[in-house]
């Protein structure tokens, strides 16, 4: 057999299998994420333990600080999801964008209210900074929403906001009192709690609604690339099944503390615990919570008041998982205690 003969049998050999079981590539998916909290678990999960590539996607995420610059990365198409809490699609809607929320992994936020140790009490806030990751942003919100709970009204009171950072940033400008206060994941808080910081408010328990982080797409991606969008939404889906069963914990708490960079195991199991308490396992886009998000984007920005919410959402992925069973199967084949 000639060289070239040998060369041409074996690359029928090494692709030959692939051919016959009809194996495709996965599709590349570019998901930007604007912060990274504990909010984002389905997301890390989905990518560290292989559901993406379960589903044929090879996922690529990218931090990209900040809700505008979020929308700006999704409408250039340098990013083909954004994994938002809806701010940034009613941010794209008020700027005559056409963009769909497709998911929503939780409808009532889980994140507390942390102060300087020498604040104790509501009134204490007046006069001081809090630490956003932007205006306007999903920081921003939880802290106009604490403040509402508290009486609070930032002009009336004196209170100013800045934008520091991702929330890691935010926790570490309140160790070292650039800022006066935050609202932070229940991961951070808790390890922030053991350092003597003080808990003002706790949101969870205040019964606050918001819209959970989900897969935000514009309509000409959604159209374009359906059947990945649908891999997509399956394989988050399948993810938040993955954090409930109480068999994959330690993995969890890992993936929690990894990602999140602490070493305060303590501060991780209670990051988890609420994190359950607040987890969709049936991830429709929430309606009520983007109305609230609404109302106070609209404080900064008139134009999205007038946004009609309902266009905003497409819940048909999760819907058709919903009504074929996948979902309860997720649950029923894995009990949750």
């Amino acid at each position: 057999m000639g060289f070239f003969q040998w060369f041409f049998f074996s690359l029928i050999v090494l692709i030959a299998p692939g051919l016959a079981s009809g194996a495709v590539l996965p599709v590349r998916v570019k998901i930007g994420a604007a912060s990274f909290s504990s909010s984002a678990l389905s997301l890390w999960l989905a990518r560290e333990q292989g559901v993406f590539a379960k589903r044929g996607i090879e996922a690529q995420t990218i931090l990209i600080r900040g809700g505008p610059t979020l929308v700006a990365s999704l409408v250039a198409g340098d990013i083909d999801v954004a994994f938002t809490s809806g701010v940034s699609v009613l941010g794209a809607a008020a700027q005559g964008i056409d963009v769909k929320m497709l998911t929503s992994i939780s409808s009532r936020v889980s994140w507390k209210l942390m102060a300087a140790p020498r604040i104790k009490k509501a009134p204490d806030l007046r006069g001081k900074r809090f630490g956003v990751q932007s205006i306007v942003g999903s920081t921003w919100m939880y802290s106009m929403l604490a403040l509402e709970q508290l009486g609070l009204e930032p002009k009336r009171d004196s209170i100013t906001f800045l934008p520091i950072g991702d929330p890691i940033t935010m926790a570490h400008a309140l160790e070292t009192s650039r800022v006066d206060a935050v609202v932070l994941d229940p991961v951070l808080s808790r390890e922030l709690m053991s350092k003597g910081f003080s808990l003002l408010l706790d949101l969870l328990q205040a019964n606050v609604s918001f819209p959970g982080l989900g897969l935000g797409v514009t309509r000409a991606y959604l159209e374009e690339h359906t059947p990945t969008v649908e891999k997509a939404v399956t394989a988050l889906t399948e993810s938040l099944g993955f954090i409930h069963r109480p068999a994959n914990k330690p993995i969890v708490l890992k993936s929690l503390m990894k990602n999140l960079r602490m070493a305060d195991e303590a501060a991780a199991e209670n990051g988890y615990q609420e994190q359950l308490l607040t987890l969709n396992r049936k991830p429709y886009p929430s309606l009520e919570g983007l109305r609230k998000a609404q109302r106070l984007m609209a404080l900064q920005n008139p134009r999205i008041a007038a946004l009609k919410i309902e266009e905003l959402i497409d819940s048909r992925f999760v819907r058709a998982l919903d009504e074929k069973g996948f979902i309860d199967e997720l649950y029923r084949a894995h009990p949750i205690r």
